[in-house]
């Protein structure tokens, strides 16, 4: 585990087990202006995580040691940064577990390192607090449910309900356009900056885990609502 080189973009983590995937992301992030480290395994991340505290890591989910989805279950979620998972094209029941989780994105094996930069910078770019672009409508409130967009913090019945910031994107999404009823791709298109190799299952995970954040009752959801053959959309 070592640091490559320092910079002010935003720190990543990059954990593989593989040398030439870790040098060809490190080199790509680093030209890129971030500052990055690297571990090889899952034991190596987990301290890496204490030591350097990074904004975001790139994750394989097969390690030796320690596999990818038990890394991520040791970090706390409260203290977790971004995940980006690295899969590979077999592991989709691991790919659907670790967005359960609360991953942000996933890059199927092989990739593009420019794809990956690409999402790195998406994912931190919705992480950030720096979303006060979205409009003047920087608070919404639907009855108990109260969603802020400048602190990013969701309440309900006064209580604080922790998401994840892609989770935060689409409910913000959806309950700024209420009653409109969104397709699986156009919230891909929307939310994810471009489409995931035709996996329209990722939003499915997302509603899903909002849900059981959100809903009294996850299975007769009243907010988020599925219109069936057609999407999804918040009913206020």
């Amino acid at each position: 585990m070592h640091n490559v080189r320092v910079s002010d973009s935003g720190r990543v983590l990059v954990v593989d087990d593989e040398p030439i995937v870790r040098e060809i992301l490190a080199r790509y992030l680093t030209r890129d202006g971030f500052l990055v480290d690297v571990a090889e395994d899952g034991e190596e991340a987990l301290s890496a995580v204490e030591r350097h505290r990074p904004d975001l890591i790139l994750l394989d989910l097969m390690l030796p040691r320690i596999d990818g989805l038990e890394v991520f279950r040791r970090m706390r979620s409260a203290d977790r940064p971004a995940v980006i998972m690295l899969t590979a094209k077999g592991e989709e029941t691991d790919r659907i577990i670790g967005l359960e989780l609360g991953a942000d994105d996933y890059v199927a094996k092989p990739f593009s390192p420019r794809e990956v930069v690409a999402r790195v910078r998406a994912v931190l770019r919705r992480a950030g607090a720096g979303n006060g672009d979205r409009d003047a409508r920087d608070t919404l409130v639907y009855d108990d449910l109260e969603i802020d967009a400048r602190s990013r913090e969701v309440r309900l019945h006064g209580e604080e309900v922790r998401l994840t910031p892609r989770e935060f994107d689409l409910l913000f999404f959806l309950a700024a356009n209420p009653e409109v009823v969104y397709g699986r791709i156009q919230l891909l298109e929307e939310l994810w900056d471009f489409a995931y190799d035709g996996d329209p299952s990722t939003v499915t995970v997302h509603i899903r885990r909002l849900r059981e954040k959100i809903e009294e009752d996850p299975s007769t959801p009243r907010r988020l609502v599925t219109v069936w053959g057609v999407g999804y959309r918040f009913q206020p």
